[in-house]
């Protein structure tokens, strides 16, 4: 055979060598790694999809790739917390104390707005003449409440540099307005603390800063001590603040060095507590302890949430006439 043609079977040889490997690399399918997860995919930790189910390879991406972890952790991490959130909204909604207990790390009195409700004060031209509404949810003044302490509503006026306190009720209209007339005899910053429980839904205690105009001259905080004294009452303080668990407080009054044991009820019970703290005026939770003895030793447990500096209000009646008593208390250096 001549040149021309062996070179022409050597050709015809060649090319079915050529058809037969493309035949056969088709039937395999995709040869190497299939590409990553890329974009969304990726963050939610999901395999891109791959030309076959059988391929280690792309199985190996989907759970190996340390991008795709990190991704998916910080994906779950978020959606994680969001559940938690709504959990203690629930709480808060469904099963009461949700500004005072557990329910949520904050203590009372720190947020204007808390679980869908918000402390809104109406401007007047006179700071005494105090009107504000409870929003609720659907933006509207709430109207329902449930009836604590004998009230509705309590409003809790403080100095900032809880020199000066208040305990008031006040009176709230049909449309849900409310309207109290607290004295702000020194000038400076205040704050207003809203203590009620709408109906069908959990105790809060929202605040909201007042301003009272003048010359405005702070006041130390007084020094800690374990006896105060109202007009002719002396009223003692036993018992430590212990950070994180509940403390037991006794107060005992007596009058003219006698003992008082014909204390009348006052909110309810023989003695209405308020612990702020120091600082932040953060709104603690006090429990009176029912004893059905008319003095002269009045019990409450008080939780608080950090180390430092408290004031103490005890309100009590006696002879027809609602008298304050106040403590500076300081949490106990050895508790826990």
């Amino acid at each position: 055979m001549n040149t021309a043609g062996r070179l022409g079977l050597y050709g015809v040889a060649l090319a079915v060598v050529f058809a037969a490997a493309l035949g056969a690399g088709s039937a395999v399918g995709q040869v190497g790694p299939t590409p990553g997860p890329t974009g969304h995919a990726a963050a939610r930790g999901e395999a891109a999809p791959a030309h076959t189910t059988d391929s280690p390879q792309s199985d190996g991406h989907a759970t190996d790739s340390p991008q795709a972890d990190a991704h998916a952790t910080a994906e779950a991490d978020g959606h994680a917390g969001e559940a938690k959130a709504d959990d203690h909204t629930g709480d808060q909604d469904g099963h009461g104390d949700g500004a005072h207990s557990g329910a949520t790390d904050t203590p009372g009195g720190l947020q204007v707005s808390q679980s869908g409700y918000t402390f809104t004060r109406i401007a007047t031209d006179d700071p005494g003449d105090f009107r504000f509404t409870i929003e609720g949810p659907d933006g509207k003044p709430v109207t329902a409440y449930d009836v604590e302490h004998d009230k509705k509503l309590h409003l809790i006026i403080a100095s900032r540099d809880l020199t000066r306190f208040q305990h008031l009720h006040p009176e709230m209209a049909d449309d849900g307005t409310w309207r109290a007339e607290p004295e702000f005899d020194e000038p400076g910053p205040y704050r207003a603390f809203a203590d009620f429980k709408p109906t069908g839904a959990g105790k809060l205690t929202l605040g909201l800063d007042v301003e009272a105009p003048g010359d405005y001259r702070p006041k130390e905080l007084p020094h800690a001590d374990d006896e105060a004294r109202v007009g002719d009452y002396t009223v003692s303080l036993a018992g430590k603040l212990e950070p994180g668990r509940s403390s037991k407080l006794t107060l005992k009054v007596s009058k003219d060095g006698e003992p008082v044991t014909d204390l009348q009820p006052y909110l309810g019970a023989y003695g209405h507590l308020v612990a702020l703290r120091a600082g932040d005026l953060a709104y603690l939770h006090v429990h009176p302890e029912d004893t059905g003895k008319a003095g002269p030793e009045i019990t409450f447990f008080a939780e608080v949430p950090s180390t430092g500096a408290y004031r103490l209000f005890l309100d009590f009646k006696h002879g027809g006439k609602v008298r304050t008593a106040a403590f500076t208390a300081e949490t106990d250096p050895h508790g826990h």
